[in-house]
C-alpha cells in the first residue's frame, strides 16, 4: 500500500512552516465557521490536522490508484466518439475515487460545498498527484477554474455552479488558445454576440491546444466587442457542456501526459454565460487564472521531479555493473545528489509562492465584506508584488529543473530507461510541456525580469539577508551577500547600456541570477529550522554561486556590439 503523502518527509515540513498559523487564522476569519460547519476546525491546530487527514487520503489514492493506472492511461489516452471525448478506463476510476472522497473543489469556501483549504494544501495535492500522473493531474488541478468563478462571477453564477465541483465531482477548462493566436491571447478571434431573443450569449468558432477541452464547465475567452483587435474588446464566458453545442473535432496525439485530451473544439451558438464585467476577459480574468495555472504546472513540475528522482535512486541501488551497485559510482551519485537538490529547491520555492498567494487573496476575500484596516491593505498589496513576480520564477525555475531531473533520471536508467519497461521513460516525455505550456520559459522570463527591473527581487535578497541564522550556517549567508552584490553589479551593467534588446537579450540571465540567491536563502531558512536540509542548502548555494558567477562573467563579455552576431 503506497502513500504520497506519508512516504515523504518533505511535504509536512513545508505544511508545517511558521507562516502557515497566519494563514489558517486570516483564511478561516477566526474560525467562525466552528459553530456552522461539522468540518470547520476550531482552532489551527485543528485546522493542520484536517490537512493532514484529507492529504493521507489523496496519498492513498495517488499510490494505490492514480500511480497504478498511469502506463495504462498512457498506452490508451483519450479518443473522441460521436464528436466528445472518451477518457481512458483508469482516468475515469481516478475521476471516481477522488470524486467519492470529495477531493474537488478543496480550496473553495464551505458555502460552496468546498472544504476552505489555503492555496498550501491544495498545491501540495496538486504535488501528489502529479507524482503518480502528470497527465491526471492536468484533468483534477483544472478545479482552479473554479477560483476563477469565486473570485470573478456573481452570486447566481456561483450558487449554481460551484457546489457540482464538490457534489458531482464535475471537471473544468481554460479555452483560452486558438489556432493563430497561440501565447498571443489578444489576437483571439472566437465570437461573442448577444441573442437579444433568447437572452443569452453565443460562441462562435475554434479553439486549439485545449487542455481537458470536453469538460463539464469551461471558462472561455471571447470577443464581446465587435471591431476590436486587442485585449481590450475580450470577454470571459461560462459554458456548461450540458447545452452540446460544442463539439470535440480532435484530440491531439502528444509526446508525453497522453491521459489528459488536449482538444480541438468547435463552438456553434453556443449559449454561455458572461463572467463579471465586458472586456475585462483577458486584462483582469485571465491574468489571475493563468498565474493559477502556472502556480499548479510549478506542483505539477515538482511531482514529476520527485517521482523521476525515485525511479532513479531505486534503479541505482538495484542495477550492479562491474560487480557493484552502479550507486557506488562517483558519476552515478553525483547526479543523484544533484537531482536530489533541485527537488529540494524547488519545492522550497513552490510553497514560498503559494504562501505569498494565500496571504494576499485572502485579504481580497475578506475586502468584499469589510474594510481592510491600513495594515491589512499594505499587507496584501506586499504580498501580491511578490507572488506576481514569484509566480513565474516559481514555473520557470521547477519547469526546467523537472527536465534536467527526469532527463539525468532516464540517464540513470541507461538503455533501459529507453524502454517502455520502466515508468521512467513515461516521465521523461511528460517532464517535456511543463517549460511549455501556461507561458513557455521565455515568457516567464519576461515576466520575472520585472522583478529584476523595479528592484522587487533585490529587497528579497534584503529582507532574506536579516534573518538570523545557525552560527554553523553564517557562511552560507556570508556566500549568499557575496552572490548579491554580484548581481547588483550585473544589473547596474546591464541597465547603464540604455538599451531595451540588451535588456532583453540578458533577462534570462539576470532572472536566473536572482533565483538562485532567491531559492538559496529559502533552502538556509529551511536548513535553519531543521538541518535534514543542511546538505541541500549547502550544495544549491554553491551550484548556484558557480552558474552566476558563469552568468557574470558572460553578461561582462556581451556587451551590445556583440548582439549582431547572434541575429539571423
Amino acid at each position: 500500500m503506497a502513500n504520497f503523502f506519508t512516504d515523504n518527509k518533505h511535504l509536512k515540513f513545508h505544511l508545517s512552516h511558521p507562516l502557515m498559523k497566519k494563514i489558517v487564522e486570516l483564511k478561516e476569519r477566526n474560525f467562525e465557521d466552528y459553530e456552522t460547519y461539522d468540518d470547520a476546525p476550531k482552532d489551527f491546530e485543528d485546522a493542520l490536522d484536517n490537512f493532514e487527514k484529507v492529504l493521507d487520503i489523496i496519498g492513498e489514492i495517488a499510490g494505490d490508484t492514480i500511480a497504478e493506472n498511469a502506463e495504462d492511461v498512457d498506452a490508451t489516452g483519450a479518443k473522441v466518439v460521436d464528436n466528445h471525448v472518451e477518457y481512458a478506463e483508469g482516468t475515469k476510476e481516478n475521476i471516481e475515487k477522488l470524486k467519492n472522497a470529495n477531493l474537488f473543489g478543496l480550496s473553495l469556501p464551505r458555502k460552496y460545498l468546498g472544504l476552505n483549504f489555503p492555496i498550501v494544501p491544495y498545491v501540495m495535492s496538486a504535488e501528489i498527484i502529479s507524482r503518480a500522473d502528470a497527465g491526471f493531474a492536468n484533468i483534477w488541478g483544472l478545479q482552479d477554474c473554479a477560483e476563477t468563478i469565486h473570485e470573478f462571477a456573481d452570486e447566481e453564477m456561483r450558487q449554481e455552479v460551484l457546489p457540482r465541483f464538490n457534489r458531482d465531482g464535475i471537471t473544468a477548462a481554460m479555452d483560452l488558445t486558438e489556432p493563430d493566436s497561440g501565447s498571443d491571447l489578444q489576437s483571439v478571434q472566437l465570437k461573442a454576440h448577444y441573442d437579444e431573443q433568447k437572452g443569452t450569449w453565443m460562441l462562435n468558432g475554434v479553439k486549439r491546444f485545449i487542455t481537458n477541452g470536453d469538460a463539464d464547465v469551461a471558462l472561455v475567452l471571447a470577443r464581446s466587442e465587435e471591431g476590436t483587435k486587442d485585449g481590450r474588446g475580450l470577454s470571459l464566458f461560462l459554458y456548461d457542456k450540458k447545452a452540446d453545442k460544442m463539439s470535440v473535432r480532435r484530440v491531439e496525439n502528444k509526446l508525453g501526459i497522453k491521459g489528459s485530451p488536449t482538444c480541438e473544439l468547435v463552438f456553434k451558438d453556443a449559449p454561455a454565460e458572461l463572467i463579471g464585467n465586458r472586456k475585462m476577459g483577458l486584462i483582469k480574468y485571465v491574468m489571475a487564472l493563468m498565474n493559477s495555472a502556472r502556480l499548479g504546472v510549478g506542483a505539477q513540475s515538482v511531482g514529476i521531479a520527485e517521482a523521476a528522482y525515485r525511479e532513479a535512486l531505486t534503479y541505482a541501488h538495484d542495477r550492479e555493473q562491474f560487480g557493484s551497485a552502479i550507486i557506488k559510482f562517483p558519476a552515478v551519485y553525483e547526479m543523484l545528489t544533484d537531482m536530489e537538490t533541485k527537488v529540494a529547491a524547488m519545492r522550497s520555492l513552490l510553497y514560498e509562492t503559494s504562501r505569498y498567494v494565500d496571504i494576499y487573496k485572502t485579504y481580497q476575500f475578506i475586502s468584499e465584506d469589510r474594510k481592510l484596516e491600513k495594515e491589512e491593505r499594505q499587507e496584501m498589496k506586499k504580498y501580491q508584488r511578490l507572488a506576481d513576480v514569484f509566480t513565474p520564477l516559481t514555473k520557470l525555475f521547477s519547469s526546467e529543473y523537472a527536465n534536467q531531473v527526469a532527463y539525468d533520471a532516464l540517464q540513470v536508467h541507461g538503455g533501459s530507461g529507453y524502454m517502455k519497461d520502466y515508468p521512467v521513460e513515461r516521465i521523461f516525455r511528460d517532464a517535456r510541456i511543463t517549460n511549455i505550456y501556461e507561458g513557455t520559459s521565455q515568457l516567464q522570463v519576461v515576466a520575472a525580469i520585472r522583478g529584476v527591473g523595479n528592484g522587487t527581487f533585490l529587497n528579497v535578497m534584503n529582507d532574506f539577508s536579516e534573518n538570523k541564522v545557525k552560527p554553523e550556517l553564517e557562511y552560507l549567508q556570508k556566500m549568499l551577500g557575496k552572490m548579491k552584490d554580484q548581481y547588483e553589479k550585473a544589473v547596474r551593467k546591464v541597465r547603464d547600456m540604455e538599451d531595451d534588446e540588451y535588456w532583453d537579450f540578458h533577462a534570462r540571465r539576470l532572472v536566473e541570477m536572482a533565483g538562485n540567491i532567491i531559492i538559496g536563502h529559502l533552502l538556509l531558512a529551511d536548513s535553519n529550522r531543521d538541518q535534514e536540509y543542511d546538505k541541500a542548502a549547502s550544495l544549491f548555494i554553491n551550484k548556484g554561486r558557480s552558474q552566476n558567477i558563469q552568468h557574470y562573467s558572460y553578461i561582462n563579455n556581451i556587451g551590445i556590439r556583440e548582439l549582431g552576431d547572434f541575429k539571423k
